[in-house]
């Protein structure tokens, strides 16, 4: 197999992506990573259950892909090493610079086609919170194309690397409904750029609507802590920075961010990341799907999370 760097046409440490381009990019960029056998899209089933007036999207994972996946999962524990997959990335995933502070690279395992990952350059603990370069990184993904951001804070909460890194998905999740499937959900009192709920979620969460002043990293970074302060998560000063007192979830669109504390990472067996608060949700065999049916899906993210 030829090297597949050979054909990239960029490398971390060039240029970042122009305003317009970050969209072809991703899609050049999977292209080249599928045809050298790189990039491993996650097989699955796409079904649709309704609860709560949500359409939420369930992927079932194929039997095949269900033991291709057992069979990457021991390979890693008999290697008996931890490995960090961004120091560097690999060649054929790295789609472009973001800033001086970080790139975005290709998702390896993707369920979503496109699925895009906002690394830090160094390392930075995925338990740190979220700081101005963060969300200048984000934004500016955000602004090219279609998408959803998401931040998976510390592995309760879904994370499962611990070096820091954001992530975008391309919308719509599927082509009916609403580009989100949690959104019709998402009606607050609260007036825009001020931290409130939304009374039809029934779990614990802090919401915001951004308008236009909001809409710069300093101004989206104070609202995220008052969000954090919203559902008790006050920073914990270390040498180093701060950090997250406990997991969570937060969500980003360039319209509203919704942040979500957790108890815990899985209901039974069934791992729950922020996609999953977005409306759609991962599972590896028909019987953890026949689970979040019985329960429905509502009650799952209420169990993960905190109830009201």
């Amino acid at each position: 197999m030829k090297d597949p760097s050979s054909k990239l046409v960029q490398r971390p440490g060039s240029q970042a992506f122009q305003p317009g381009t970050l969209r072809q990019r991703i899609i050049d960029q999977s292209r080249l990573a599928i045809e050298h056998g790189v990039l491993r899209t996650i097989d699955t089933e796409q079904r649709f259950l309704e609860d709560h007036a949500v359409a939420f999207v369930i992927r079932v994972v194929s039997s095949l892909e269900h033991k291709q996946q057992n069979q990457r999962i021991q390979q890693m524990k008999s290697s008996g090493r931890r490995v960090n997959p961004f120091l560097p990335p690999e060649p054929a995933l790295f789609v472009s610079d973001v800033s001086s502070t970080h790139l975005a690279v290709l998702n390896k395992f993707n369920v979503i086609e496109h699925h895009l990952l906002i690394v830090t350059r160094s390392f930075e603990h995925q338990e740190k919170l979220l700081n101005e370069s963060d969300f200048a990184a984000l934004w500016r993904c955000l602004g090219e194309l279609p998408s959803l951001g998401f931040y998976n804070g510390g592995t309760v909460a879904g994370a499962s690397q611990l070096h820091k890194h954001l992530q975008l998905v391309p919308l719509p999740f599927a082509a009916t409904g609403p580009p989100i499937p949690i959104q019709p959900l998402l009606r607050s009192s609260s007036p825009i750029g001020q931290v409130g709920v939304c009374d039809q979620l029934p779990f614990r969460h802090a919401f915001v609507r951004l308008g236009p002043q909001a809409r710069r990293a300093d101004m989206l970074r104070a609202l995220y802590f008052a969000m954090l302060e919203t559902v008790g998560l006050d920073p914990v000063e270390r040498p180093d920075g701060a950090y997250q007192p406990g997991p969570y979830n937060l969500l980003v669109t360039g319209d509203w961010m919704l942040l979500i504390p957790r108890s815990k990472e899985c209901f039974d067996a069934v791992s729950i990341n922020g996609l999953g608060y977005a409306g759609s949700l991962f599972v590896k065999d028909e019987r953890q799907a026949a689970l979040i049916k019985k329960h429905g899906p509502m009650s799952v993210l209420t169990e993960v999370g905190f109830g009201i």
